[in-house]
């Protein structure tokens, strides 16, 4: 079968694609903005990628087309698809159909730490060799790609919130009926398509209305919101973070902790990760893991080998400053909601002491522009040295404000390249610049650390 998938380029429909082709169907695809590394990852595989949404695009007319979440109606190809009755179908639909009815769904689900969790889980099943299929929203290190269908009954999925196709405004997840799902934790986001936290309830609902008797569910015990939504139904045995699952901390920055079940000790964890959040991360992992038969000991063997995610306090170079000892780390992480931000620093305040943080934010996210945040994000920072926030053209709002009720010095920038240069002349030795963002930050990563040290070679 000829499939050809609009959007192509996005983490999710790339995974779709990927697994497609590896089910042995031919298939083609298209975006806006067709660069690496995904489209190096697409064309490797075989797969035609077309730049834009030229209707020539359709010769030969495909067998079924899959319309990633981010096309919507005025798009020419959209309106090509539907004038001439094509077959189509959403990205999360055509999974079910194709491959997910057949499997044990492991769906991991939550506001944050989704990417993090689901990869540990694929990497403890392949660590004790179940070789499981997995859809995740970024590139695990473990294996350098982002899906694969696998060899056994288990598949893990980021079971994401947002919505399905233009044509289907249910979340993802809703497709992916899982047997256990993890919830990690449930905030409102996504304010440019739920009006509001209930809106995102009523979503979490419909997944746990879908989980067998004979599955299991997986939350941290006592958040109010997650509690709310299970009032509505539940049919499932349910486990907690806090209650049959928990940690004690070795190390204060999370990089080794015991793992207790049930009130008793099975096991320490000492990994490369950092913070509390990666911590709950990984119980949640290790009991998913446990609900699908892998043993206690295997589970926490595979942890002290698990590689994060890239863009997950992705170490992006390290430069010592001539004529001095200590080096400047420059890291690169995914946080985009403010308790992920203050999760983020608070791990690393952990891991280095007294020693500088220098967080650098990029307000990227659509709930960011439009000012949900405003209230609350100042607070998210304050465990840093000091703080330089990007405030894009186009911005709802002023982060200018934010910037003034912030208990840690914050500096408000409109350009890349000022932030930059300002990095240059007020960075220490032994300083730490952190910076998140969930898109590119026209590579500022790589232009700290080529001002800093111009004869470094920065990592691509």
């Amino acid at each position: 079968m000829h499939l050809h998938i609009l959007g192509i380029c996005g983490s999710f429909m790339g995974g779709i694609a990927a697994i497609a082709k590896a089910l042995g169907h031919k298939v083609t695809g298209s975006d806006t903005n067709v660069y690496p590394p995904m489209s190096t990852q697409l064309e490797a595989l075989g797969i035609e990628l077309t730049e834009g949404f030229n209707t020539d695009q359709f010769d030969p007319t495909p067998d079924m087309v899959i319309i990633g979440n981010a096309m919507s109606r005025g798009n020419s190809a959209v309106e090509y698809v539907l004038n001439r009755n094509l077959p189509y179908t959403s990205g999360p639909q055509w999974l079910l159909d194709n491959l997910l009815k057949d499997r044990w769904v492991i769906g991991v689900s939550g506001t944050h730490g989704k990417t993090t969790t689901s990869s540990m889980v694929a990497w403890i099943l392949e660590y004790s060799e179940l070789n499981p299929g997995y859809l995740i929203g970024g590139v695990p290190e473990n294996f350098g790609v982002s899906a694969r269908i696998g060899e056994s009954p288990f598949f893990v999925i980021e079971a994401d919130e947002y919505d399905s196709a233009f044509f289907d405004k249910r979340s993802k997840f809703v497709h992916y009926r899982p047997k256990t799902l993890v919830i990690n934790n449930l905030e409102f986001d996504h304010a440019d398509i739920f009006a509001d936290l209930a809106a995102i309830q009523t979503q979490f609902h419909h997944l746990v209305r879908m989980v067998p008797e004979n599955g299991l569910i997986l939350t941290p015990n006592h958040t109010p919101a997650i509690e709310e939504t299970l009032k509505k139904g539940c049919w499932t045995p349910r486990q907690c973070l806090g209650k049959e699952w928990s940690a004690e901390l070795i190390n204060k920055d999370g990089s080794q902790f015991n793992v207790l079940f049930n009130n008793e000790i099975v096991g320490a964890v000492q990994w490369e990760l950092l913070g509390q959040h990666n911590v709950d991360n990984a119980l949640m992992a290790i009991a998913a893991a446990h609900h699908a038969g892998v043993t206690l000991h295997d589970a926490i063997a595979a942890l002290s080998s698990f590689k994060n995610v890239k863009r997950r306090m992705e170490i992006k170079g390290v430069v010592t400053l001539a004529a001095e000892g200590k080096p400047v780390t420059v890291y690169d992480d995914f946080a985009h909601h403010p308790t992920a931000i203050a999760t983020t620093i608070d791990g690393l305040r952990k891991k280095v002491g007294n020693a500088r943080i220098l967080a650098v934010l990029e307000p990227r996210s659509n709930t960011m522009k439009m000012g949900v945040h405003k209230n609350t994000l100042a607070h998210s920072w304050q465990a840093a040295d000091a703080v330089y926030v990007y405030e894009p053209q186009g911005l709802d709002w002023s982060l200018k404000e934010a910037a003034a009720a912030s208990p840690a010095p914050t500096t408000v920038f409109n350009d890349v390249e000022n932030i930059v240069k300002v990095l240059q002349s007020e960075v220490r030795p032994g300083d730490h610049i952190l910076i998140m963002s969930n898109g590119g930050f026209e590579g500022i990563h790589n232009r700290v650390l080529r001002v800093l040290t111009p004869s470094i070679e920065a990592e691509k």
